[in-house]
This record gives structure tokens, sequence and C-alpha cells, in this order.
């Protein structure tokens, strides 16, 4: 099951479901239900997954069913007309890097220094606190380039959203976006590098975990825009993380109080060149077949 959330003028927000081109308004099945946070919530108070409490909702449901084209959401956000939002308001977002060999040895070579590739051969995995709520973009809304980053880059990653047991209730497209050069000068300003406003894009969707058959064979695809060019390409496939997410888990919840509905990003096996920092106006597109298109505009702050 794939559920969105979506802005409808006269109302904050709203849960769909997304198929055949179609988004079905969850409004009138479930009426206490105004955002995929409350269905979460619902869904563990129920004890039941977030597919099996939406599809018995909607057994039990005998009116008309209404809501929108997928394509009359998918556009740029607007308080006048209805749009997509991220799939869910993340109390927390956290990331993992160097889970990908091709990132630790990019990042060691640029750096001139081993320290990821020791964080690659290591037992710990390398995690940090990512972004809030706010500092999320959903599709079509602006990432952000910091106004003293010379070299911001687009980071295309998996990412799964934790249920208030810990386990992995649906997964979705990130972009972690972050600020090259100010973590390469220095690996102590990682935070600066990574956490600012619009520095993180999460969506299109959220696809619920019975519906991905293996979530280490998912291909990810990125490409970049400018001027309507295309000016990079990259992809990669999850088969070649190097850490389950079991395991960053463990370290995740180790000591550390992690609410229901946070989102964890896997770390990027797509890196893009060194002469190809985000500027204003491109358009990133981060793109999985069982996800769905990730895509937004680059402002610089």
């Amino acid at each position: 099951m794939k559920l969105v959330q979506f802005y409808e003028p006269g109302q904050e927000s709203g849960v769909g479901i997304f198929q055949d081109d179609q988004v079905i308004d969850l409004s009138e099945v479930m009426p206490e239900v105004e955002t995929v946070n409350d269905l979460l919530y619902v869904s563990g108070t129920a004890r039941l997954s977030l597919s099996e409490l939406v599809e018995r909702a909607m057994n039990d449901y005998d009116g008309q069913l209404t809501g929108f084209t997928y394509e009359s959401l998918d556009v740029t956000p607007d308080v006048g007309v209805p749009h997509l939002m991220v799939p869910i308001f993340s109390p927390e977002v956290w990331g993992f890097g160097v889970t990908y060999k091709r990132s630790a040895e990019f990042r060691d070579d640029d750096a001139q220094q081993t320290i990821y590739d020791q964080v690659y051969q290591s037992d710990r995995p390398e995690s940090f606190f990512k972004a809030t709520a706010s500092r999320c973009s959903g599709p079509n809304a602006p990432i952000c380039v910091r106004g003293d980053s010379n070299f911001t880059a687009t980071e295309p990653e998996l990412a799964y959203v934790l249920g208030d047991e810990g386990e992995i209730v649906g997964y979705t497209l990130c972009n972690d976006v972050s600020a090259w050069d100010i973590e390469k000068a220095n690996p102590l300003y990682l935070n600066q590098s990574k956490i600012y406003q619009g520095c993180c894009a999460l969506g299109p969707a959220l696809v619920t975990a019975d519906e991905i058959d293996d979530p280490y064979d998912i291909d990810i695809h990125c490409r970049i825009l400018r001027d309507d060019a295309v000016v990079f390409e990259g992809e990669a496939n999850t088969s070649q993380l190097a850490r389950s997410f079991e395991e960053l888990n463990e370290y995740l919840y180790r000591d550390n109080l992690i609410p229901a509905g946070t989102v964890v990003s896997t770390g990027t096996g797509i890196i893009v060149p060194n002469d190809l920092g985000l500027r204003e106006d491109d358009i990133v597109m981060i793109a999985s077949p069982q996800i769905g298109v990730l895509s937004n505009p680059v402002q610089q702050l």
C-alpha cells in the first residue's frame, strides 16, 4: 500500500491511498485520521499494521470513495491548490553514512584521510541527527543550499519509517542534502553541513513494509536538471549496502529514545562529481520503481 499526505484548501492535511494513478481520500473512511502520524498511532494502539488498519476501515465503509488524480496533486505547493506533502511529519530524521563502499572511497580520497574507510570497516556505523519535520520538504517543494556553502550536494537515499516498537512500517525516498565543503573543511562541522532549513526532502509516498518484497533490492536513480538539460545521472541499488537495517537500528536505539514516526535514511551510493554542486533553480529527481519519483527545485538561501 502506498500512502501519501496532501494539502487541500480548507484543511491542514489529508491522507490518501495512491493506486492506479488515483489518490483515494481517507477522510470519509477514517475521519479521526488527518495525518499518517495519526494513522501510525491508531495502528500501534490496535496492534495492526498500517495496511491491515486501512484495509479493515475500507471494508467497513459503504459510502462513496472520493479523491484526486495523482497528477493533479503532483504540483508546486501553493495554498490555493491541493498538492502533495511530505509522506509523514517525522518528529526526527536520522541518517547513517558510509554505508556504501563507494561513499567511503570518495570521502577518503577527497579529504585525504582514512576516517571514512575506518568507519566503513568498523562495527559501529556513522549516525547523525538530520532533521525535524519543519526542516523537511515534500514533493516539488524547495530543497536549499546554505548561504555559507560553495558546494552543496544531493545524496539520494532509501529511508525507512519506524513504529512505536522499533519495527519498520514503511519506506520512502530521502534527499539528504549536504554542504560537502563545510563537512570536508573539518569533520566536526558535520552538523552544520547536514542540518539547516530545507536540508531534507522526503517522498513522494510511504510504501508500507508488506508491499516491498525485498528492501535490499531497490533501484534508486538520480537525475539533476539545469536549464532543462540533464547535467547528472546516477544509480545505485540497496543490495550494495554494507549494513543491514537491523544493524542500523541496533545502534540508533542504544540508550536513545526514538519516537514513532522517526525516519531513518540509510546512506547514499550515488556520488555526484566534484564540479557539480547544486545551484539555484536546479531540479533534483530521485526515483525508485517501488516508491515513485521525488522531485525538488533548488533554492539558494
